[in-house]
């Protein structure tokens, strides 16, 4: 007897494949961003894991101005310090061959074996000897990018000397997976390297011989870190420390802990509502299916067929459209995992990636699946396993229609009888028509999410890079300079306009709250490097006071008016306190800024210049960069130009891929529940819009009645989609809320109508391929058929 329900299982299955295969689609992109968000979640850690457990990647970082060798051992009795060690750190400008523009690079000794901490891994060639004084290792992207092999040579700038290096091999470190240049928001593998020199070469090349200017600590699991940093910053403060931090700010891991908590949102977002839709579909067309099979379901349990075997015939439907979207999730999983890993590659520089056995997250992403289905599939095998033989072998009782308020409303707006079928359709299935409703407006809501970050990502560079920071480039001096380095600048080649920038090191001071940062100071009346107020106007430098960036003041529970004390650092000591003039706008870091006179007058000194913003004539940029090469004052140079090419051209790339994504994802939501919806509204009215192509209705009025009601709830769904994605992209915009940059909240008319256009279209088109059915169907066995 099973083996008859077997046969009638796959006939089904066939009769309703475009139906199934819609709901399998939907399963399969839930299980697919499953598995893609929470296995790469888990090889991510796996890896940092892995790689920070065998490089010895180091739990604290410091520097200094310069302190004594001395110093270490004080460092290395810190209760909790499990392992310490210095090293010597430097900028330099870099003048490579094959680029007309000066490169910049971070020079790091390099202890004889490698050293305890932060221990880098040799990708190619050999580590530089201990003695020798031009031999130097660079990370394994920045050769690539430009073409070095070991035995190449390039030339470096170091504290006013050319020098000429040669590269024995290259490397990657823990301490270097996201490599962001100085100023830049995206890493720079052609302009920007990080290099290693001896110990004995760096500390001669910098002026550090028996001294240190960075350190990086190991601790025990026992330690408290806040305490070992308070001492750490109290045994440097002498010698120009500029404040100690712990691995969750330091710049390369924060940065792959917002991708892992992007992915963790993920996964935690999007799959539910795949899953939950697949749910309603099985649902709905499970539902139907029983209704219209209810005599054979009598005769089944006529003939014998138990309770249990008929509910377990239903729930077998729904496992197999499950498996289906199970083996496209499973499968698209896969396939999305290899290109994520190799995007991470991209942007990340990993010397493996480990990933772990993931099949407990196919396992689990399976059964996730199967549960949603088989949660969609209960009440309609619940109901047929509870229908007397008797029963269901009758004919249902026809639906009760009495007039209503609706009735008198039509009337008196004189809609036609079209309209009034489509509006009684909705009402008889209330909660049909508005989980329906539910699912259209989360196609809408996830595309108005895909292009609230378009559209924020836009303002963040409008901000930072063409109202903010309109400089062409910016100058990076090795050590403080007087104002006379201004006067050198405007004698450069092309150089049109030269504005001055003093940057220092403070821990800044409300009560309990503190944030170390540098406050930035500006001659008042600049036109290339401003600041914003919250409305996006430019804001003067206050004579007397100083102006916080707005997530400063939030984190530090200060406002205008308020009173901030500024304690300084570094090669300074003291206090003092500075009124808070004005809340800024800014999204990439934090920002304090003040006038170059009024902090000079604090500080009780001539005002002071660590770099320089300058206007260029672009057409005299190759002048410029050959002179720039040769500048002894310099330590990096930064083009503004070129960082925000390759930023928009980078988020260009990447905005790309994720709008065909969202825009695949969205489409599958929305074809999957008009399509299935469409079909159950045919199945239910087939005789209904028979009898009236008979009475004499047009083919578009019939056809106006099936698509109506699936245009009028994708209609109604437009505006709750909209609020339930402006819902989503402001869970977004505080997912990625951190000191190193925040994303705003931008949501514009052309978001929801873009969102909104595509939506409708693929309900359009869904509505359609329904109609097509109706439109070749045969009238008289229509009516023929019992209802």
């Amino acid at each position: 007897m099973l083996h008859a329900l077997d046969r009638k299982l796959v006939r089904d299955l066939w009769r309703l494949k475009a139906q199934v295969l819609a709901i399998a689609l939907v399963l399969g992109c839930g299980v697919a961003i499953f598995l893609t968000s929470l296995g790469m979640v888990r090889a991510l850690e796996a890896t940092l894991e892995d790689y920070y457990s065998r490089q010895h990647f180091a739990q604290v970082f410091a520097s200094a101005r310069r302190a004594p060798m001395s110093v270490l051992r004080d460092v290395a009795a810190i209760d909790g310090v499990r392992a310490a060690e210095a090293r010597v750190t430097g900028w330099v400008v870099l003048d490579l061959q094959r680029r007309a523009a000066p490169a910049s690079g971070r020079v790091l000794s390099l202890p004889a074996d490698g050293g305890v901490l932060n221990r880098p891994v040799l990708v190619d060639g050999r580590l530089p000897s201990p003695d020798a004084n031009t031999e130097v290792a660079v990370t394994d992207r920045f050769a690539r990018a430009n073409g070095f092999r070991p035995g190449d040579r390039f030339a470096a700038i170091v504290d006013g000397t050319r020098q000429q290096w040669t590269i024995t091999g290259t490397l990657r470190s823990p301490e270097f997976i996201y490599t962001l240049p100085p100023g830049g928001l995206m890493p720079d593998d052609e302009g920007f390297g990080i290099i290693w020199m001896p110990e004995r070469a760096a500390a001669a090349s910098f002026g550090m011989k028996g001294a240190f200017n960075d350190i990086s600590l190991a601790l025990r699991r026992d330690a408290n870190t806040q305490r070992v940093i308070d001492r750490l910053d109290a045994l440097l403060d002498e010698w120009g420390g500029t404040g100690a931090h712990d691995r969750e700010t330091q710049v390369s891991h924060s940065f792959i802990q917002a991708e892992l908590d992007q992915l963790r949102s993920m996964s935690a977002v999007l799959p539910p509502i795949f899953f939950g839709i697949a749910a309603f579909l099985v649902n709905m067309v499970l539902g139907r299916i029983v209704s219209l099979e209810r005599a054979e379901i009598g005769l089944l349990k006529a003939l014998g067929y138990r309770d249990w075997e008929i509910a377990l015939h239903y729930l077998m439907m729904a496992a197999l459209v499950a498996a289906l979207g199970i083996g496209i999730g499973w499968s698209a999983g896969a396939w999305l995992s290899e290109g994520m890993s190799q995007l991470y590659a991209r942007f990340f520089d990993f010397p493996w990636l480990v990933r772990p056995h993931d099949l407990d997250v196919y396992a689990l992403a399976g059964l996730i699946g199967l549960a949603s289905a088989a949660l969609g599939a209960l009440r309609a095998a619940w109901s047929a396993a509870r229908l007397a033989p008797a029963v269901a072998m009758a004919p249902p009782a026809p639906p009760r229609f009495r007039k209503g308020r609706l009735d008198a409303l039509a009337h008196a707006l004189r809609l036609p009888q079209t309209a009034m079928m489509v509006l009684r359709g909705v009402l008889r299935w209330p909660v049909r028509a508005g989980f329906t409703t539910l699912g259209l407006s989360l196609g809408v809501a996830i595309l108005v999410a895909s292009n609230f970050m378009l559209s924020s990502l836009d303002e963040v560079v409008d901000i930072a890079f063409f109202q903010s920071n309109r400089q062409h480039a910016s100058l990076i001096l090795a050590q403080e300079a007087g104002l006379e380095a201004v006067t050198a600048a405007r004698h450069l080649p092309g150089v049109m306009a030269v504005e001055p920038q003093f940057d220092l090191p403070v821990t800044l001071h409300n009560g309990a709250r503190s944030k170390k940062l540098a406050i930035t100071a500006r001659l008042p009346g600049g036109d290339l490097a401003r600041t914003l107020d919250i409305d996006g106007a430019p804001v003067p430098l206050p004579e007397q006071g100083i102006l916080l960036s707005e997530q400063l003041a939030r984190q530090l529970g200060l406002g205008v008016g308020d009173v901030v004390r500024v304690e300084l650092s570094g090669i300074r000591d003291g206090t003092f306190s500075v009124p808070i003039a004005a809340i800024t706008k800014q999204y990439i870091g934090l920002g304090a800024y003040m006038q170059l006179d009024a902090l000079a007058a604090h500080l009780r000194e001539a005002p002071r210049v660590t770099a320089l913003n300058l206007w260029i004539d672009m057409g005299q940029l190759p002048e410029l960069q050959a002179r720039l090469k040769e500048m002894p004052m310099l330590s990096t140079v930064v083009m503004l130009t070129d960082m925000r090419d390759s930023f928009q051209q980078t988020i260009s790339e990447n905005v790309r891929i994720t709008t065909v994504l969202f825009i695949t994802i969205s489409v599958l939501i929305t074809v999957g529940v008009a399509y299935n919806g469409a079909r159950i509204q045919l199945s239910e009215r087939a005789r209904e819009l028979a009898s009236l192509r008979i009475l004499g209705f047009t083919q578009a009025e019939v056809s106006s009645i099936l698509m109506g009601e699936t245009a009028l709830l994708a209609l109604v769904a437009q505006p709750l989609g909209w609020a339930i994605g402006a819902w989503i992209s402001w869970a977004m915009m505080t997912g990625f809320d951190s000191d190193l940059y925040r994303i705003p909240l931008v949501l514009t008319p052309a978001s929801f109508a873009k969102a909104s256009l595509v939506t409708l279209a693929a309900v359009a088109a869904s509505a359609l391929l329904v109609r097509r059915r109706l439109d070749r169907a045969d009238l008289v066995a229509v009516l023929k058929t019992r209802e």
